[in-house]
């Protein structure tokens, strides 16, 4: 079993700055893939960025590249999710997951992921 808490989500102005970590307990281990996904109300949830914990090798979608960046701290086993030039199109729940073995191919795909947090709201207002 693994244990996904998130946290860091707030309103924002856009143009502002947000960063969200997504702290994992249980039996995580060199494996494992960690992705952040979000939900805006009305829509699917849908790929925001992963690491892989192995090689800390990162994979964004379009809409976040250049402005997003994930990275991991091996120490306190948590993952993170800096977010800058934030756009009113960028509010929606964020959800931390993870799981293991996912394949590139795999990685931004939402039913991959058997291990989820439980969301942390970021609001963007114009």
């Amino acid at each position: 079993q693994v244990q996904l808490v998130e946290s860091g989500g707030s309103l924002v102005q856009a143009g502002g700055s947000l960063r969200l970590s997504c702290a994992a307990s249980g039996r995580t281990s060199s494996s494992y893939t960690m992705g952040w996904f979000r939900q805006a109300p009305g829509k699917e949830r849908e790929f925001v960025a992963a690491i892989r914990w192995s090689d800390s090798r990162p994979y964004y979608a379009d809409s976040v590249k250049g402005r997003f960046t994930i990275s991991r701290d091996n120490a306190k086993n948590t993952v993170y999710l800096q977010m800058n030039s934030l756009k009113p199109e960028d509010t929606a729940v964020y959800y931390c997951a993870a799981d293991s073995w996912v394949n590139e191919g795999a990685v931004r795909t939402t039913t991959r992921y058997h291990y989820w947090g439980q969301g942390t709201q970021v609001t963007v207002s114009s």
